[in-house]
């Protein structure tokens, strides 16, 4: 009989783990489906109530990382990662996942249902939060990302950023794990325990429902986005490539210009320029600009050499903004992709301008400095309604990093305009939707004209900032105190 109960625990702890993990990798990576992440970790939490420690840890530990190789490619193919540092990632995803289990189990195991249900969601909250701030990464990789499709849930990130986000989606599994289990021995507390968490979950999505049906107040601007692959996707050397790259740019800009676009959006790092031969590529695009009567971005490396002030060569991830009539702008990427830009300079400042016709303020960043709630929080304090992002991604990533954008916007109040090679051309306004997409190889140079509203809305996320994720380690912290009591409690302490 023991053998029968042993063989049984195994088949359903291999169940778990497998099912789980298959709803994690098609509810996460490349191209996730949001739905399926929201049940996702319901089969290891189901197989936790009446496992051992062990059991539940080594089940939750291989689902999650069994889940997560939906990236192993990208991570390793794409990206260039060593083996080390994609093993480090997979451990400690694994681990993490799985003390947050072994916390939820201990908990219900005392009896402590309310602590438990809140124990697994605020467990993985708070690592996710601790991570953005350790990791060149940011928020990169959060399960909230997983719903950016999911417009009515979307606009939690406008009230707690992403991290309400990852909260809830896990909380729904808690709470049909914990009213599953009780359902027989304890039928109301189960109902309770099901029918708060729901609630809260109809409450944010009637939010999120009415929030997207608020119409747009103030003005809206036609923006344009031009990015070409192929020959064309490499950074240009210095000198003559990068002058034609950028006068091979200057025909689809103007198109679009005569289209009634406002303002333009290229890739960054298009070619290098080497001081002072950025005043020649400033004096084309300045020029291009005067004649289409419209404001161009465009990103560049600029070179800086040594010199008496600077003993050793600078290099900085650059965006040029050419406006009619008026200098020329720069903004300087602040987060690098290691190992990629690790010989880049960082930037430190904002760049803000009027918007077209004086009615707003327009900011600029770059690529990977949309996976960070910061610059984007500032530039949302300062006012602004849509930002110009140059940006190169790695092909297959356009929509799990190239959106990650989308949620600045919602989070910081502006519309986003997008344009990345190797990638793709995109336009979201600050609700999230996305107003036109076009992949970056659909021509020799792609193009996209939108027409988005400009105006900056005021969010409690602006306000506050990370306020839920305090929230989320305060009650991490107030459930291992409990379990500590509990713990006491049960051996006369």
């Amino acid at each position: 009989m023991a053998y029968a109960l042993d063989v049984k625990r195994l088949g359903l702890g291999i169940a778990a783990t497998l099912i789980t993990a298959a709803l994690m990798w098609f509810g996460t990576g490349m191209h996730p489906f949001w739905p399926l992440m929201w049940f996702a970790p319901l089969p290891v939490l189901l197989f936790a109530a009446d496992a051992s420690w062990w059991g539940a840890l080594l089940v939750g530990g291989l689902a999650c990382a069994l889940g997560n190789l939906n990236l192993w490619g990208y991570f390793h193919a794409t990206l260039g990662a060593p083996l080390s540092i994609m093993l480090r990632i997979y451990i400690t995803l694994g681990l993490m996942f799985a003390l947050a289990l072994l916390l939820y189990q201990a908990l219900l195991r005392r009896n402590a249902y309310w602590s438990a249900l809140l124990a697994f969601p605020a467990s993985w909250t708070s690592f996710e939060y601790l991570l953005n701030l350790a990791s060149p990464h940011g928020t990169a990789g959060s399960l909230a990302y997983s719903q950016l499709s999911f417009l009515p849930f979307l606009q939690l990130a406008s009230l707690t950023g992403p991290w309400g986000m990852s909260f809830l989606v896990l909380l729904l599994s808690t709470a049909l794990g914990l009213g599953i289990h009780l359902y027989r021995s304890d039928r109301n507390q189960a109902l309770n325990i099901f029918g708060v968490s729901a609630g809260v979950i109809a409450v944010v999505l009637v939010f999120g429902s009415v929030r997207l049906m608020l119409p747009a107040p103030g003005d809206t601007v036609k923006v344009g986005l031009v990015a070409s692959d192929g020959p064309n996707e490499d950074v240009a050397e210095e000198g003559a490539p990068t002058a034609r790259l950028f006068q091979a740019y200057a025909e689809p800009v103007a198109a679009l210009a005569a289209q009634g676009a406002d303002v333009v959006v290229l890739p960054e790092k298009l070619g290098v320029a080497v001081e002072p031969d950025t005043r020649a590529v400033d004096a084309e695009m300045q020029s291009l600009a005067e004649q289409t009567h419209v404001r161009v971005v465009a990103g560049l490396i600029r070179v800086v050499p040594p010199s008496a002030a600077n003993i050793v060569k600078i290099k900085y991830n650059e965006a040029r903004v050419y406006t009619p009539g008026a200098p020329v702008l720069s903004y300087d990427k602040q987060h690098m992709l290691p190992p990629y830009e690790s010989n880049l300079t960082p930037g430190t400042s904002l760049t803000l301008m009027a918007a077209a016709g004086g009615a707003g303020t327009w900011g600029v960043e770059i690529c990977k400095d949309m996976d960070f709630t910061q610059p984007s929080r500032q530039y949302g304090e300062a006012g602004a309604g849509l930002m110009l992002v140059p940006a190169w991604d790695f092909v297959d990533d356009y929509i799990e990093h190239g959106h990650i954008a989308i949620m600045r916007g919602v989070e910081s109040g502006f519309g986003v305009v997008r344009a990345a090679k190797g990638g793709s051309l995109f336009v979201s306004d600050n609700r999230g939707r996305i107003l036109g997409e076009v992949k970056s190889d659909a021509a020799a140079f792609s193009t996209l004209l939108v027409t988005v509203p400009q105006t900056h809305d005021k969010t409690l996320f602006l306000l506050l900032g990370d306020w839920f994720a305090w929230v989320a380690l305060a009650l991490l912290l107030l459930c291992l105190m409990q379990l500590v009591r509990l713990w006491k409690k049960r051996h006369g302490a």
